[in-house]
């Protein structure tokens, strides 16, 4: 399995130091040009994120030792029907400017609920908080929302990723259709 990496090298932790992990749906790179150009003119004195980050998180699993990342790989092969997310309109949540799918497809939402019972069975925690999908294009936003698109970005799902972050992103596994962790 090699890791690709999505953000600057210096993000791995010490040999067997714990790693700040979370599950998500990972865009190609033409969908995540695309969401970045859409947000790009409304960010005014906003942070973009960089588009190579952007990402839609399944669940947010904080601080893992790196002992579990075995377990924890085999744990995230589960069964999970591909789709398409359309994203097309966007909002403000506190500070930050957020891309919305149109609809949650079916698919999506088992993909979430199997994942967080496969974490769950792990031991690792899950997030008391509602899960509301989305990919955040800015933080620190205030300025005017960006128009819905005419013709939603269609994204098609059919992988979810390990992701480690500090600093940066850096997918760890892919898990999916022709996927190994």
């Amino acid at each position: 399995m090699h890791a690709m990496p999505c953000g600057p090298p210096s993000i791995a932790a010490a040999a067997d130091g714990p790693l700040r992990l979370f599950v998500a749906l990972w865009p190609e790179p033409p969908l995540r040009q695309a969401l970045a150009a859409w947000a790009a003119p409304w960010v005014g004195a906003g942070r973009p994120v960089a588009a190579s980050q952007l990402h839609l998180t399944l669940h947010f699993l904080g601080s893992v030792p790196q002992s579990q990342l075995p377990a924890l790989r085999h744990a995230l092969h589960v069964p999970a029907v591909p789709c398409s997310l359309q994203i097309g309109g966007c909002a403000h949540w506190r500070d930050l400017l957020v891309a919305l799918p149109l609809q949650l497809p079916p698919e999506l939402g088992e993909r979430h609920a199997r994942l967080g019972e496969a974490l769950q069975a792990l031991g690792l925690p899950r997030e008391s908080r509602a899960w509301r999908p989305h990919i955040t294009l800015a933080r620190r936003h205030t300025g005017p929302l960006p128009p819905p698109l005419a013709t939603p970005l269609v994204w098609p799902v059919r992988s979810h990723v390990l992701v480690a972050s500090a600093g940066g992103y850096r997918v760890l596994a892919s898990f999916g259709p022709g996927r190994r962790g």
